[in-house]
C-alpha cells in the first residue's frame, strides 16, 4: 500500500512541478507582446493576463492540495472501510446499496468544490470582469446541475448493478455497451433537454448571419438543423462557440459575447474550424479511441474484482464489490497519468487539422487568426505557456504557434 502510495505522491509532484514551471515561464516572458499580436494585445491587456494566471493557477494549486489531502486520507487512512462499513450496515439490496454507496460519494464531492467554485466566481471572475453571474442564479445552477446528476448517475448505477447482479462472467462487456448506448443517446437529447435547462436558445432566424453560415455549411456538406445564439452572457463575458448534438439534430450555437465582440468574418472562420472538427471526424475518432479504452478498463476490472488483490493491498479484508470499484478508479486514474502528453498530441493534432480546413473553406486565414487572438485576449488565455507544460496539457495549440502556423497556410 504504501509503494502506491508514493508513486502517487510521485505522479503529483511532478503536476506541480510543471504547474510551477508554467508560471516561472510566464513571468519571465509573459510581458513580451508575440510578433503579430500588435494592435490587439498591449502592456495593459498582458498585466491583467499575468495577474489573472496567477490567482487562477494558485487557485487551481489550493483546490488540488486540499483534493488530494481528502484523497489519501479517504483511500489510504481508512476513511473509505468505514464508510464502506457505515453503508453495509443499512443491509440494502444490491442495487440500491450500489446507488446510496456512489451517489452520497457524489453529493461529498459537489459539496466539496462549493467554497472553491464561489470564490472562483464571485471573486475571481469578478475582480477581472467575467462575472455576470447573480448568487441566486448560481444556487438554481447548483441545484439543476445536482438533480439532473441524480437522474443521470441512478440510471447508470442502477443498470450497471443490474447487470453485475444478472450476468456475473461477463457483466463488464454488458456495461460497456449500456455505457456507450447511453452515452450516445445523452448526446443526442442534451441539446432539447438538458441544455435548455441552464440557458435560452434563440434561433438566428432571418439574420444575415444565419444566412452566411447556412451557405458555409452548405459548401461544407453539412446540414444542420438550426443555428443559434445562447444567453451566454447572464453568468460570464467569456466568448465561444460550439457544434452540439450528433445524426440529424446537430444545432450550432453562438455565445451572446462572441457576436458582440467578433465580426461576421471572424464568426465564419470560428465556426469553419468546428467544421472542420466534423468533417474530419474528429469526434468519431475520439468517441472510438475513448471507448476502445474502456473496453480494455472494463476487462481489465473484471479481472482484478475476481480476486482479493485489492482488499490485500489495502488492507481491506471487509471491501465490498463497491469499495473496490473505487480503489479501482484511483489506481487507473493513476495509471493514465503517463499517457497525458498522448493525448495532447492526438487533440492538437486535430485542432490543426480543423484550421487547415477553415483557411481552405473560407479562404481566409487572416480572419481565423485574429478570431483566436481576440479569443486570447478576451478570455485573458496565457500567451507564454511552459513548452513542457503546453505538450502534457494543451489540448490546443498554444495560441502564438497556432496564428503563426494559420498565417503561413496562407489564403
Amino acid at each position: 500500500m504504501f509503494a502506491i502510495l508514493f508513486c502517487y505522491l510521485f505522479v503529483q509532484g511532478i503536476e506541480y512541478w510543471l504547474k510551477y514551471i508554467n508560471l516561472e515561464h510566464m513571468k519571465k516572458y509573459g510581458m513580451n507582446v508575440p510578433s503579430g499580436f500588435e494592435g490587439f494585445i498591449d502592456e495593459e491587456v498582458l498585466k491583467k493576463t499575468h495577474a489573472y494566471t496567477i490567482e487562477s493557477s494558485r487557485l487551481s494549486l489550493y483546490e488540488s492540495l486540499f483534493g488530494n489531502v481528502l484523497l489519501i486520507a479517504f483511500i489510504f487512512g481508512g476513511l473509505l472501510n468505514v464508510y464502506n462499513s457505515w453503508v453495509s450496515s443499512l443491509s440494502l439490496p444490491f442495487i440500491l446499496h450500489g446507488f446510496i454507496f456512489f451517489i452520497l460519494l457524489s453529493y461529498a464531492g459537489s459539496i466539496i468544490e462549493i467554497p472553491f467554485s464561489l470564490y472562483s466566481t464571485f471573486k475571481l471572475e469578478n475582480k477581472y470582469g467575467f462575472n455576470t453571474m447573480t448568487m441566486k442564479l448560481w444556487i438554481k445552477d447548483f441545484l439543476k446541475s445536482i438533480l439532473i446528476s441524480t437522474v443521470l448517475m441512478g440510471i447508470i448505477i442502477s443498470g450497471s448493478m443490474w447487470l453485475i447482479q444478472t450476468s456475473p462472467y461477463y457483466w463488464w462487456l454488458f456495461a460497456w455497451g449500456f455505457f456507450l448506448i447511453f452515452s450516445l443517446f445523452i448526446m443526442y437529447i442534451s441539446p432539447y433537454v438538458i441544455e435548455p435547462l441552464f440557458n435560452k436558445f434563440t434561433p438566428l432566424e432571418g439574420d444575415e448571419l444565419e444566412d452566411k453560415i447556412r451557405d458555409m455549411m452548405n459548401k461544407a456538406g453539412i446540414k444542420v438543423s438550426r443555428v443559434f445564439k445562447m444567453d451566454a452572457s447572464k453568468r460570464s463575458k467569456h466568448t465561444n462557440a460550439y457544434f452540439t448534438g450528433i445524426g440529424k439534430v446537430k444545432r450550432i450555437v453562438l455565445f451572446d459575447t462572441l457576436i458582440q465582440k467578433m465580426d461576421m468574418k471572424e464568426i465564419l472562420a470560428v465556426l469553419a474550424h468546428e467544421v472542420g472538427h466534423w468533417k474530419k471526424k474528429h469526434v468519431l475518432k475520439m468517441i472510438v479511441r475513448m471507448e476502445l479504452m474502456s473496453f480494455a478498463a472494463a476487462y481489465i476490472a473484471f479481472r482484478i474484482l475476481n480476486t482479493d488483490i485489492l482488499s490485500n493491498i489495502f488492507n481491506a479484508p471487509d471491501a465490498t464489490f463497491f469499495s473496490k470499484l473505487v480503489i479501482l478508479g484511483f489506481l487507473f486514474s493513476m495509471v493514465s497519468f503517463p499517457f497525458t502528453p498522448l493525448f495532447s498530441y492526438l487533440s492538437r493534432r486535430h485542432e490543426n487539422e480543423a484550421d487547415r480546413f477553415a483557411v481552405e473553406l473560407t479562404s481566409d486565414n487572416e480572419s481565423l487568426a485574429t478570431s483566436l487572438i481576440k479569443l486570447s485576449k478576451d478570455n485573458l488565455s496565457n500567451l507564454h505557456p511552459h513548452p513542457t507544460y503546453a505538450k502534457f496539457y494543451y489540448s490546443h495549440p498554444p495560441v502564438v504557434e497556432r496564428v503563426k502556423r494559420i498565417r503561413s497556410l496562407g489564403a
